[in-house]
């Protein structure tokens, strides 16, 4: 039995989220359609990302386990299979025990703002023509560095066992008519990043002091965070794992 890990990405807008969900159209389901079909084989993918109906990745990991052989062409084949709105990148040979979840060191993600109407970001970003602060809105992201317990920024309803997480980066910048936020850490709670973006949106409006903006995030109450903003500005960027872990396969094109 082989394990491989894909590379993929994807527009989200027609999706009830990533994963693989009863009744429900997801990125996952059609990945592991298209894999089934090729390989003639019941293919049951493991993402390492869970992203939230209508959210993007310009990178997204997933391993599959099988003992059919890949075709020369197995990258063209797959992309034929799916739907244009979903790619396979690349795809690796990695180590039997390898998980993509549970190997990943950390995930990035981007959420964009635009400030004046534009027909070809609607899919892309959060028209936001309001005028902000960008100097508070830099000092909240920064204050996010200074905190582990991130209960305040998950949706009810999600089985994990921790709301610790490490975030390494965490900052905004302004490109021309779009404001965007980058933030990378070990891992994310279900809805965070959206709940961050809306919550410091409500600190750069002046709706909330920085310091309220710190009790929010030590009430570790989700009811003090706003997640109201659009999932087609949030992009999951990318996905880190230890160095030497992915072995690119070459194909024929």
């Amino acid at each position: 039995m082989n394990r491989y890990f894909i590379e993929v990405g994807y527009n989200g807008a027609q999706y009830s989220g990533f994963q693989v969900q009863e009744n429900s159209h997801t990125v996952q389901a059609e990945i592991d359609r298209a894999l089934s079909l090729l390989l003639r084989d019941a293919i049951a993918s493991t993402g390492s990302s869970r992203t939230d109906a209508g959210v993007n990745a310009r990178q997204n990991f997933l391993h599959f386990d099988t003992e059919v052989p890949l075709h020369p062409q197995f990258l063209y084949k797959v992309n034929a299979i799916l739907p244009d709105d979903i790619v396979l990148k690349r795809i690796y040979q990695v180590p039997p025990d390898a998980n993509s979840r549970f190997a990943a060191l950390a995930r990035s993600y981007e959420y964009t703002l635009y400030t004046h109407k534009d027909p070809f970001m609607k899919d892309r970003g959060y028209f936001f023509p309001y005028k902000m602060d960008i100097a508070a809105l830099q000092e909240a992201a920064a204050v996010i560095k200074t905190y582990s317990d991130f209960t305040t920024f998950s949706k009810r309803n999600t089985q994990v066992k921790t709301y610790i997480c490490k975030i390494m980066e965490s900052s905004w910048t302004v490109e021309g008519e779009r404001i965007v936020y980058n933030v990378t850490a070990n891992r994310f709670l279900r809805g965070m990043v959206r709940g961050l973006v809306g919550t410091m949106l409500r600190v750069g409006r002046g709706k909330l002091s920085m310091d309220q903006f710190r009790e929010a995030i030590e009430s570790k109450d989700c009811t003090k965070a706003d997640f109201a903003v659009p999932p087609q500005g949030l992009f999951l960027m990318n996905v880190q794992y230890p160095e030497g872990l992915l072995t690119p396969i070459t194909f024929i094109p």
